[in-house]
């Protein structure tokens, strides 16, 4: 790779990262770090300016069974265990009629897969949510769930797209990503789709006119050359349908997972490695706006720092996360736009809010 400081000078001109480059700075260990970090902020300002954006929403809890049981995820379970549980209509309107209360903009499904659903119990949740709250965006439904629908119905992924959208779907979900590489999927999570299904379902999405998030899950078991790999993809989708609204970064929690308690991953990222995804991507990803830091995983000193490494977005109020919290992080229920604004205005940068789509309120 190329001397850091040019490679660095070459991106701030216009140079188009390569994945090989990006594998190189994602693996940087020095006060390199510090430069990659600089320009990426740098990179950020040009792009954004000194807004700092979060959305007003909550998550919805739907039900933690599952069909994929994933090693890293300390949420999943059989229908037979203890603990599992699967929210009825009154459960669900109760925490829309909430969710109303406190004025949020989104409604954010967070699931497991269930085997018993099928494309009209995903239907008959949003008719649910919608007669409590019938303005609230819905953000739901992975590329995963949507090819489970698809088979259980005997139907096309397009169909079930369709559907989704004209049955009041606001923004999919760009989840069940976790990392783009199936030699690495088949070690963390083997019975989600494999890639090429995930990217395939993701264009039908945009192309149906239903906007997603992008995620990569890091810090398990996959490489710095993986991560690379897998940004890779999101780019070759963006210049294709410009679909993404943002990259959700989601550093692994690995305490209650059994990924780690086989030890098949690492303890998670570390801070030089939380720093160099969000600053990595705001460099590679040369086609989105909008890099959001997970404020829930990291923690709120880590998520002001990556406010300094090319993140732009706070991600939103959620109230809520089963999925972070049983996976073994703490803090990760609410956070208050007043401390958001604090972690903003300490930088001197100005915190907004905005709908799902960007649109600032």
């Amino acid at each position: 790779m190329a001397h850091i400081t040019t490679l660095l000078d070459d991106i701030l001109s216009g140079h188009r990262v390569t994945v090989d480059e990006a594998a190189g700075l994602l693996s940087t260990r020095d006060r390199d770090v510090l430069k990659i970090v600089a320009a990426a902020d740098e990179l950020r300002e040009r792009k954004v300016g000194d807004i700092v954006t979060y959305v007003k929403n909550q998550n919805l809890h739907v039900t933690n069974i599952c069909k994929n049981l994933c090693g890293f995820c300390g949420f999943g379970r059989k229908a037979t265990d203890e603990g599992a549980y699967c929210n009825d209509k009154s459960a669900i309107q109760a925490k829309a009629r909430l969710a109303m209360e406190r004025e949020v903009t989104e409604i954010c499904f967070l699931s497991g897969v269930h085997p018993g659903f099928t494309l009209d119990t995903y239907c008959e949740l949003m008719d649910w949510v919608h007669e409590v709250g019938p303005g609230v965006h819905i953000h739901a439904f992975s590329p995963d769930e949507v090819a489970f629908a698809a088979k259980k119905g005997g139907i096309a992924t397009t169909d079930v797209l369709a559907r989704l959208k004209a049955e009041g779907l606001g923004t999919i979900q760009g989840t069940a990503a976790e990392i783009l590489v199936d030699s690495v999927r088949e070690v963390i999570c083997p019975r989600k789709i494999p890639t090429a299904d995930w990217i395939r379902i993701i264009r039908e999405a945009h192309r149906t006119g239903l906007r997603s998030t992008a995620t990569i899950m890091y810090g398990s078991y996959e490489t710095p050359v993986d991560q690379a790999e897998h940004l890779g993809l999101l780019r070759e989708v963006q210049d294709e349908t410009h679909g993404f609204t943002e990259l959700v970064t989601l550093p692994f929690v690995h305490t209650n997972t059994p990924l780690y308690q086989q030890g098949l991953a690492r303890a998670g990222p570390t801070g030089r490695e939380d720093l160099l995804m969000i600053a990595v991507s705001r460099l590679f990803l040369d086609n989105f706006d909008n890099i959001q830091v997970a404020w829930g995983k990291v923690g709120l000193k880590m998520t002001q720092l990556a406010l300094l490494s090319g993140a732009n977005d706070l991600a939103g109020t959620m109230f809520t996360d089963d999925v972070t919290g049983n996976a073994g992080a703490s803090g990760s229920d609410y956070l208050d736009p007043r401390d958001m604004d604090r972690i903003a205005s300490d930088l001197g940068r100005k915190l907004r809010q905005r709908t799902t789509l960007y649109e600032l309120v």
